[in-house]
């Protein structure tokens, strides 16, 4: 019952926060925010003038995912040089929490059903949180930001009004803000994702590239003919990120999911007819060996032994934790290994793919929110507003400068801490330790650290080779829209049942165990779970997104 008044009390006080004030997207007030080398300076006509760092006070408890290239050499976020070059820029000690690997949404749930909140979280809270945003703010989970960016956050304010694009992205349908966002700045840092394929075995065969899906075929035969591969084709299929974005989905105009539509409505990919011949096609490579046998339990692992001692010749995966990653583990011992990027494949020679993988500029994850349990707001308003400051945005992109970076002609250039590190570190690893930009976080991403991760010319034409010459996927992608609650609850309900039956069937197309001929049958069974009811809720929600 205590924790039922007190988050009552949030929501009470969370709504007279924001009522009468204008938001983000209104008219700046006077005094905009300025950045200098000397630190972050900034005014609003309620906050008066402000720098960095803040004077000393209770230490903010921050509740952080962290990712592998973090955990690899620290403990705890907090021990890294970003963590505590961080806390002295601001002023601002932080006490970072953080869920162990792989519990990230089991940890969440437990905190939210305790009621005890740190003062800030980072999470999803467009697609993980039942409901979205205005589910959280109304359950006293978290604070409508509208007031206290107009306060305390001249530099996220500032950044919204000049990208309207975005300011539509991080409010709900009711017009409240309420997070810090992590922004892919720019198309190069959305198509990271794509077909890469051995290009020394194409020499070696006299075949080019592959462009279409009968082209791959060729290509992969040969593999399997001509170069003994016992899987010509492997991905790690059990990674959902790598699922939504498979490329032979995408070349028959369809995708696994909910995407945007010609017609400017929600569709459901995996009940359309390219979606059987996706399967069809896929049915026919496994029959003939093409793709890995083991696909359905394919960890990353497995996938990275079979690209680099020549079991696999294509795959699929990120330029930088994949490409590089294989590209210098096979060399060791094979110089002539070469992967290069493919383009998203189309069924017809030289027709542009309609879908493809594109991240969307701000997709909801990895946002920072300010709890209720948070006393101090002005402070945790201050922390996470630092990170759009021009001091703070090359910060989190490229750490300390003297350290982990230099400036050479204006621009910022990474020092042999990251790109040779002393330590051995592999630069994905070397750049977790001093920055955020190469992972995510509340922070605007900065290509100009895309372009010195990227150490390989085969990683450097990545962006050109994956990104909107090789497709129109751009127009097809899903914003980060938000049903309503009940909304949300029924669509959950509905949805979960679909995906449970749509994995579970198409393994069964592809491998046999189901006839195509089936394909009618499978379509009717997902129209019968309330494929239409999650249609209308989808498009009812994407909707109310195009009008705020």
């Amino acid at each position: 019952m205590k924790k039922q008044l007190k988050r009552a009390a949030a929501v009470m006080m969370a709504a007279s926060m924001t009522a009468g004030l204008v938001g983000c997207g209104g008219k700046q007030k006077a005094d905009a925010p300025a950045a200098d080398k000397a630190g972050t300076e900034s005014k609003t006509a309620d906050a008066g003038e402000f720098s960095y760092p803040m004077e000393k006070g209770d230490p903010l408890k921050y509740w952080v995912e962290t990712t592998t290239t973090v955990s690899a050499n620290f403990a705890n976020l907090g021990d890294t040089p970003f963590a505590k070059g961080l806390m002295e820029n601001t002023g601002i000690d932080i006490e970072f929490l953080q869920p162990p690997q792989g519990q990230n949404k089991e940890q969440f749930s437990l905190i939210i059903a305790d009621g005890d909140l740190p003062d800030i979280m980072e999470y999803n809270w467009v697609s993980d949180y039942p409901g979205g945003p205005e589910k959280a703010i109304r359950d006293g989970v978290i604070i409508p930001l509208n007031d206290v960016i107009d306060q305390y956050c001249p530099n996220l304010k500032k950044y919204l009004e000049e990208n309207p694009e975005i300011d539509q992205a991080v409010k709900t349908d009711d017009g409240n803000y309420y997070c810090f966002p992590f922004i892919r700045g720019n198309e190069e840092l959305r198509n990271t994702i794509g077909l890469m394929v051995r290009e020394d075995w194409l020499e070696e065969l006299g075949l080019q590239i592959p462009e279409t899906v009968d082209e791959w075929h060729t290509v992969l035969t040969a593999f399997k003919e001509k170069k003994g591969a016992a899987a010509p084709y492997t991905f790690e299929y059990t990674n959902a990120q790598y699922l939504g974005a498979n490329p032979f989905v995408a070349a028959f105009d369809t995708n696994y999911s909910f995407y945007i539509g010609n017609d400017d409505k929600v569709h459901f990919g995996a009940v359309d007819e390219g979606y059987r011949k996706y399967l069809e096609t896929m049915h026919q490579w496994y029959e003939e060996g093409l793709i890995d046998a083991d696909i359905a339990t394919m960890k990353n692992d497995q996938v990275s032994a079979k690209i680099t001692n020549g079991a696999a010749g294509a795959s699929m995966g990120q330029a930088g934790s994949r490409m590089g990653t294989w590209l210098a583990a096979a060399q060791k011992t094979n110089p002539e290994y070469n992967l290069v990027a493919a383009p998203q494949p189309s069924t017809e020679k030289g027709k542009k793919a309609e879908f493809g993988h594109v991240e969307v500029a701000y997709s909801g994850r990895s946002s920072a929110v300010i709890t209720t349990s948070c006393k101090d707001v002005e402070r945790a308003a201050r922390l996470l507003d630092y990170a759009y400051s021009d001091e703070g945005h090359m910060y989190y992109n490229f750490g300390t400068e003297g350290v982990s970076y230099t400036m050479e002609n204006g621009n910022p250039v990474y020092t042999d801490e990251i790109i040779k590190n002393p330590e051995g570190w592999p630069i994905s690893q070397a750049m977790s330790a001093y920055i955020r930009g190469n992972y995510n976080g509340p922070f605007v991403q900065d290509e100009r650290y895309l372009e010195q991760y990227y150490t390989m010319d085969q990683q450097k034409e990545t962006p050109e080779v994956w990104g909107s010459g090789s497709s129109n996927g751009a127009a097809h992608v899903m914003p980060p829209i938000t049903p309503t609650s009940d909304e949300s609850k029924e669509f959950s309900n509905i949805i979960n049942q679909i995906n449970t039956y749509r994995d579970e069937m198409t393994l069964k197309f592809i491998f046999g165990d189901a006839d195509i001929s089936q394909f009618d049958e499978y379509v009717s069974n997902i129209e019968k779970m309330g494929l239409e009811r999650a249609l209308e809720i989808q498009n009812a929600a994407y909707e109310r997104y195009k009008a705020r």
